[in-house]
């Protein structure tokens, strides 16, 4: 059983969380570059296999230590198949505290231009069509196209460059924004807290490499 498999496992249990939808809505009124990056279109990642994960797959996890507003979320690996995997965890919340997103950032080894990989997991009525957007501390968003739906959510499975690392790193807080599908010409916006970031991100390298 290879890493990169135990990564999958990882995200496959990791996104076993039912994430309910945000009622209220916020239009966003700022005039953004539509083309984003590229990035999160074109990488494939993969896609997680549901069904090969170990039934209870969710159980083996386990968080192993905290960094500011991120979890660092480990699988625990049977034992003679190599060490725990660890990604970074944040639950995106509404100011009214309702769950809305999720998210998790791993390392990548592969020397590719992305470094890191990110798995963002939103609401079953979200409008496939229109990209989810990420900005950082008011920047320009970049826009990463979604991957596949399950039971759970649906799934951007996206990469990260060093440049955005290094926007996640120094920025304080990140704006996700999803489309509902009951209001498309309306916008649901999130905040990703980066505080913890660059230890969390320090740390999931350390471990995976």
């Amino acid at each position: 059983m290879t890493k990169a498999f135990h990564i999958l496992t990882l995200i496959a249990a990791l996104a076993g969380t039912s994430l309910a939808a945000q009622d209220d809505t916020t239009a966003d009124t700022e005039a953004e570059a539509e083309q984003g990056s590229g990035i999160g279109g074109p990488l494939d990642l993969g896609t997680p296999d549901v069904a090969e994960a170990a039934p209870g797959a969710g159980s083996q996890t386990y968080i192993k230590e905290t960094f500011g507003d991120w979890a660092l979320q480990c699988l625990r690996v049977p034992e003679g198949q190599g060490e725990d995997v660890c990604q970074m965890y944040q639950l995106l919340r509404e100011p009214g505290g309702s769950s809305v997103a999720e998210v998790s950032i791993f390392k990548l080894a592969n020397g590719g231009r992305a470094v890191a990989g990110g798995t963002f997991v939103v609401p079953l009525e979200t409008l496939l069509t229109q990209k989810l957007k990420v900005s950082v501390d008011g920047g320009q968003a970049r826009s990463y196209d979604y991957s596949f739906c399950s039971a759970t959510g649906c799934f951007a499975r996206v990469g990260f460059t060093e440049e955005d690392i290094a926007r996640f790193r120094a920025g304080a807080v990140a704006k996700v924004t999803l489309v509902p599908a009951l209001a498309p010409d309306q916008q649901v916006t999130v905040d990703m807290s980066l505080t913890g970031f660059t230890a969390a991100y320090g740390e999931v390298s350390s471990l995976n490499q």
